[in-house]
């Protein structure tokens, strides 16, 4: 049986939690069957910050992604990559943006060549990128621009529910507006073809959460739910997508509720990711429906404060390459 192909993370913001993360995920993983992943970042800056958080952790410099599966097991194989600036544990500089775009750049580029099974992105400082000259608001348009300009969708997932929030960060006196037929009928088609792509679900089921309160309560609490959720998913069973709702999102998220769908379309940003978070906190995961490639990382930011202290949890770095794992083996 041939070695799975080697996941590919990114090294994110240097000054942040990224590498300590990674350093833990793979003390989990080395020894998991079918998960083998390599990490794009300065070795020295990993062995400074494996010394810090008391980590003994074996490094193996590779020269390219197809040695990795090789030395898994004994040492986290690193492609070194070249800054300009040499980092400081729990601070930023935009001389070392180039850098972090480049590395997401050659995971894409992984992936689309067949090298990479799947590329998981270690967090970045969005304010210091776009202050470095990054001509994208964030990871996912990035993304997005280097996978052809495809529309990308956000889902938050877990072991036990997955959601996506049709509008994201929207002010909630904006998100009604943001709400339409097409934007429905846009972000169901995408997330149904990748849970059948990505996670192999045959015929997904898709429970829509209403704005309003009640789901609307018959129009006494607003009419979105009857004006555009229900003649919009009308229009997807009628293309013989299985779908719910619009339902009263109280109600939509205990645990026998969850057992009647495959993913929450939400109406935005808490109503999606509240639940999934109070379900499970530390291993839910940021998975981006649409692209050509599979990407996930961990649903958290760089964290810079508690950078170096030896505290980073990696729980949510271990479930998004556990994640991307499963999705390759379901996707190839």
């Amino acid at each position: 049986m041939d070695a799975p192909k080697p996941i590919f993370v990114t090294m994110g913001e240097p000054g942040g939690v990224g590498a300590e993360i990674t350093l833990r995920a793979w003390m989990e993983l080395r020894h998991t069957q079918n998960c083998c992943f390599i990490l794009h970042h300065d070795p020295d800056y990993l062995r400074l910050t494996a010394q810090t958080a008391n980590l003994d952790i074996p490094l193996q410099i590779v020269q390219g992604i197809g040695e990795a599966p090789a030395v898994f097991k004994g040492a986290l194989p690193v492609l070194p990559i070249q800054l300009n600036q040499k980092p400081i544990i729990g601070q930023t500089d935009t001389a070392n943006v180039p850098a972090i775009s480049s590395s997401i750049k050659m995971g894409v580029e992984l992936c689309r060549a067949g090298k990479a099974a799947a590329m998981v992105t270690n967090p970045i400082n969005k304010a210091v990128m776009i202050k470095g000259g990054f001509q994208f608001p964030g990871h996912t348009e990035y993304l997005s621009h280097l996978c052809g300009g495809v529309k990308p969708v956000m889902m938050l997932a877990n072991d036990q529910l997955r959601v996506v929030p049709l509008t994201v960060h929207t002010p909630i006196r904006d998100v009604a507006m943001k709400i339409n037929r097409d934007l429905i009928l846009q972000i169901a088609k995408i997330v149904r073809d990748g849970l059948q792509g990505k996670f192999g679900i045959k015929n997904p089921i898709l429970a829509f959460a209403g704005l309003n309160p009640h789901a609307g309560e018959d129009g006494e609490i607003g009419r979105e739910e009857i004006d555009i959720f229900a003649p919009a998913l009308a229009e997807l069973r009628n293309m013989g997508m299985q779908v719910m709702g619009p339902l009263s999102a109280d109600t939509m998220f205990f645990a026998e509720a969850r057992r009647e769908y495959d993913v929450a379309i939400c109406a935005y940003h808490d109503q999606a990711l509240i639940p999934v978070k109070t379900v499970d906190f530390w291993r839910s995961v940021n998975v981006t429906l649409g692209l050509d490639i599979i990407r996930t990382s961990p649903d958290h930011g760089t964290a810079l404060d508690i950078a170096g202290r030896g505290i980073a949890r990696g729980d949510s770095m271990i479930a998004a390459i556990q994640m991307a794992a499963k999705m390759a083996g379901s996707h190839g």
